[in-house]
């Protein structure tokens, strides 16, 4: 199969009956979920619901746990994303991956941002060319135009967030998967992070896991909520906010389930 070929533009995300288990945790139940194109949906529940795992299983880096048992169908562009002839470093780069630690190395903002484009082969004038247009389009160029020299790690968390999704920006991805990207920032850089992600759904398919719930009702067009590795209901935001369809997510957004 040429996953090339048949990956559709923009990327919508299907999932049908994914359930992923390693060691004696069953991390997902039989989970079945659309994610739409050019939109932002979140995930929210309890630690240890299956958010994280959900994430990690649609680019596949699930696949580095050890013993790691998965079932059920993961579509992402109309690509069924365990065929064995999807190539899995093309596929990290159509679905980027930002965690909540962006893990920079400790070299320069430039080096950074560039890795990725680097490994899939860009060099010289397109490499810059491509880290300058990742540093605008995540809303920090400005702020680093004159530091791509400075080491990345040693600058403040919210721009070292940001450096963290121009990174992912950098491979021109179709979707993007933010574990917590505005987790533990203060208000005013977390508002940052959360204008940039209603920029980006211009054109990217975005799915980001948080705890912050308050974040989900200002950003998120669609919310799932999750409970022990179940998809317990999926639904518009505002709707779900105001009136869930179960009671068990009524109980956690009203703070009487633990989270």
């Amino acid at each position: 199969m040429n996953a090339k070929a048949c990956f559709q533009t923009p990327a919508r995300i299907e999932v049908r009956g994914l359930s992923v288990g390693y060691g004696d945790t069953q991390a997902l139940r039989s989970v079945t979920l659309t994610v739409p194109e050019r939109r932002i949906t979140a995930l929210i529940g309890p630690a240890g619901s299956g958010k994280s795992t959900l994430l990690r299983c649609l680019n596949r880096m699930i696949d580095l746990v050890d013993g790691v048992r998965i079932s059920g169908e993961c579509r992402v562009g109309g690509v069924e994303i365990r065929d064995p002839g999807v190539d899995v470093g093309w596929l990290r780069r159509r679905v980027g991956l930002v965690a909540r630690d962006p893990g920079l190395l400790p070299r320069s903002v430039f080096d950074n941002v560039a890795f990725g484009a680097r490994l899939a082969g860009c060099r010289g004038t397109e490499l810059h060319d491509r880290v300058a247009a990742a540093l605008q389009r995540a809303c920090v160029w400005s702020e680093v135009k004159d530091r791509l020299g400075d080491i990345a790690p040693g600058l403040p968390e919210g721009l070292q967030r940001r450096l963290g999704i121009a990174r992912a920006l950098a491979v021109d991805p179709q979707v993007l998967l933010l574990d917590e990207p505005a987790g533990g920032l203060d208000p005013v850089a977390s508002a940052g992070i959360e204008e940039l992600l209603r920029d980006l759904r211009r054109d990217l398919t975005l799915l980001m896991v948080t705890h912050r719930l308050q974040q989900a009702a200002r950003i998120a067009d669609l919310t799932a909520f999750l409970l022990g590795g179940e998809l317990v209901e999926v639904d518009d935001t505002g709707r779900l906010f105001s009136r869930p369809g179960d009671p068990r997510t009524e109980e956690y957004l009203t703070g009487r389930r633990a989270g």
